[in-house]
């Protein structure tokens, strides 16, 4: 018996089985470039040992024109075909599949080879691609079936056809990016022929006993993307000229409504694939924040789709799918979707991992290896710096006080999980209860201890992890009643006024405004009709590429806020990279008024009063109920020196060591990395 007994169904696709219904979704790593097969196949053999169904590697070329960027991976030789034995290797020898995606990146290609159906630069890149003669359009397509061929050769199961996310495919598909006169552009059915070649000419080289998946954009949205009719028409061609599964790829890079960030409700797009079950035998793949066994199992249930695609899930917890077989469902550790350590990573050029947990991409060179000798530590904080060294240490074997001046842990994640559009920390502080509760940590809550407490305890070391206290902006009438800290308006739910200044628009800035300009209790996560409505979404049966022709009207706001900042340039230009512009967006359609290059002259019964630049010109009074200060932090580390001073081994991390707008990312990779070598 089972509570998933859907999820952990398996799948017969005739020629092959997959052991249930989880597909593990491409994600680009970092992984994929260079000579890094080991690396890679550490990666893929802890998910394959944790029991997911199918995974499908990050995209790799079938040419260099189709390189995402210089020198990524790509797949086009015997001797490249023989690397990747290793990955292949490792996957079956724990009883998994793998599948290669092969991915052409068309004009969004970070480099001046890019190619493309014609001559347009998309809004992502800097390069305009080169068009495609029609002798250029048969080599990719060969470029296609020859890197099928070679992934067959490498051991992999099967390959994923990329036609979806914008990429060369896809930009055959719509007219926005395709406007050829030849036999590959004009109407649809000229238009459409490029993934249905490929999917045809790669089912006859690769054989009938292979894995076709092809990845299709079920709504592109973006405007003048394709039709609901045109979507249907080609996942019967795909069908028909020999894919084994459909799976679901939502909106294009360049689309301008979030799809996967935290804010986005859970399994969002579902319906999408919904709608193409009636029209399609093979399996579908539905996909998007899905990051718990139940919501997938609910997916399926209901019969949205006949597997689901989880890729970040899979990087925060790779034995997502056994804890859910075993009962063990409340061990996971939950993808958050922040995107900070994947996503940012890779369009950083940075090597991915994942913030609740940096083995992620990681896993030959961070483990958490069993120590020869058990020792006591100490360690002073229970926020995510805190938690994650006390749970490695204990992972190792060792014995961990935990003490915190707290009544709970989670330090300052309790304030992130409050803020509309991050709920997701929720699930973020009942693993880490959890975790606490199976390793045996000794949690001592409400105690604000002091050098002289810890010193004569015979610690093998402390590990202060106290966080970080808001910065003392020196602005004239901070004393004022109407100033407040973050502190006071996110964990102390201090009343806070209609007209509201905000000062600072970093991070925190940010997170205050989101959560005042919605009603005390309100979610900007909102019912799955309601966010849809706020970002223009509908059926692709009533627009094109389902992007509303009329503008999206968002609730009106719960009150006015005006967000400052003392730096020249774009508000909020230090957010995250692939999130930013959602929290900008977010903050505007709320009519939230953002001012930079100001300067903090005095606050009074008046307000808030302000000047411009180095010159402080321009004077104006902001007549504001409340001010709330978002001014930076401050290190919290009054420990270090009496405990180095009576000789304690001291470490520092998290917010204590540098206070850098609550960066949980950095705090958990640093505190997991100190245990792991204590």
């Amino acid at each position: 018996m089972t509570d998933y007994p859907h999820l952990l169904k398996p799948l017969d696709l005739g020629f092959t089985t997959l052991r249930n219904r989880v597909l593990m979704g491409s994600m680009h790593t970092g992984l994929e470039d260079g000579n890094q097969h080991d690396r890679l196949a550490a990666y893929f053999r802890e998910r394959a040992r944790g029991e997911v169904g199918l995974i499908v590697t990050g995209g790799y070329a079938p040419n260099r024109a189709g390189w995402v960027k210089p020198f990524a991976g790509k797949l086009t030789t015997r001797g490249e075909a023989t690397k990747h034995r290793s990955v292949t290797d490792a996957v079956h020898a724990e009883g998994g599949k793998i599948a290669l995606q092969i991915l052409h990146a068309g004009r969004y290609a970070y480099h001046p080879l890019a190619v493309a159906p014609s001559r347009i630069r998309s809004p992502i890149t800097p390069f305009t691609p080169r068009e495609l003669s029609t002798a250029g359009v048969e080599k990719q397509i060969q470029a296609f079936v020859n890197c099928a061929r070679r992934a067959r050769e490498a051991g992999y199961d099967g390959v994923e056809i990329m036609g979806s996310e914008g990429y060369f495919i896809n930009e055959f598909l719509v007219t926005h990016t395709n406007q050829r006169s030849d036999e590959w552009g004009g109407d649809y059915s000229q238009r459409m022929r490029l993934p249905v070649e490929i999917v045809s000419r790669t089912r006859e080289a690769v054989g009938d006993d292979f894995i076709i998946i092809y990845r299709l954009s079920m709504i592109d949205l973006i405007p003048d993307g394709s039709t609901w009719d045109e979507t249907v028409i080609l996942a019967k061609a795909i069908e028909d000229a020999g894919a084994t599964i459909i799976n679901t790829g939502i909106g294009w890079h360049e689309a301008r409504v979030p799809t996967i960030a935290t804010s986005v409700p859970r399994s969002a797009f579902t319906w999408v694939t919904r709608k193409m079950k009636e029209e399609v035998s093979i399996p579908l793949v539905t996909s998007n924040r899905i990051n718990l066994p139940v919501v997938a199992e609910d997916i399926l249930a209901r019969g949205d789709a006949d597997m689901v695609s989880m890729a970040r899930p899979l990087l925060a917890d790779p034995e997502f799918v056994r804890k859910a077989r075993k009962g063990r469902a409340d061990e996971i550790n939950v993808c958050i979707a922040c995107n900070q350590a994947c996503l940012d990573h890779t369009f950083s050029n940075k090597m991915s991992s994942c913030l609740v947990n940096p083995r992620a991409c990681h896993e030959t060179e961070l483990n958490y290896m069993r120590s020869s000798a058990r020792r006591r530590f100490a360690v002073v904080g229970a926020g995510p710096a805190g938690l994650s060294a006390a749970l490695v240490l204990a992972e190792r074997g060792h014995l961990v006080d935990l003490y915190d001046a707290a009544s709970e842990i989670g330090g300052q994640l309790n304030m992130a999980k409050v803020i509309p559009g991050k709920e997701e920390f929720h699930e973020m502080l009942r693993y880490y209860k959890r975790q606490v509760e199976l390793h045996d940590v000794d949690l001592r809550l409400g105690r604000q201890v002091n050098a002289d407490d810890l010193k004569d305890k015979n610690y093998a070391g402390v590990i202060v992890a106290t966080g970080v206290v808001p910065r003392d902006p020196r602005i004239e009438g901070q004393d004022h009643p109407k100033v407040l800290s973050y502190i006071d308006v996110l964990r102390n739910k201090a009343t806070v006024g209609k007209r509201v200044a905000i000062i600072g628009a970093g991070g925190i800035g940010f997170d205050v405004a989101e959560y005042l300009v919605h009603d005390e209790g309100e979610s900007s996560t909102l019912d799955l009709d309601e966010w849809l409505a706020e970002w223009g979404v509908v059926d692709p049966e009533d627009a094109r590429g389902g992007l509303s022709r009329e503008r999206p009207e968002p609730k009106p706001p719960a009150r006015e806020v005006t967000l400052l900042q003392r730096k020249k340039g774009k508000i909020g230009k230090n957010l995250g990279k692939t999130t930013g512009w959602i929290h900008r967006a977010t903050l505007k359609m709320k009519g939230v008024s953002m001012i930079g290059n100001v300067n903090y002259e005095r606050i009074d019964d008046e307000g808030l009063l302000i000047t411009y630049g180095e010159k402080r010109e321009n004077p104006t009074w902001l007549d504001v109920d409340n001010v709330v200060l978002c001014a930076g932090q401050v290190p919290l580390c009054d420990l270090r020196q009496p405990l180095e001073a009576a000789g304690v081994p001291v470490h520092v991390i998290g917010g204590a060591d540098v206070a850098a707008e609550l960066d949980a990312k950095r705090a958990i990779n640093q505190g997991s990395r100190l245990a792991a070598k204590l």
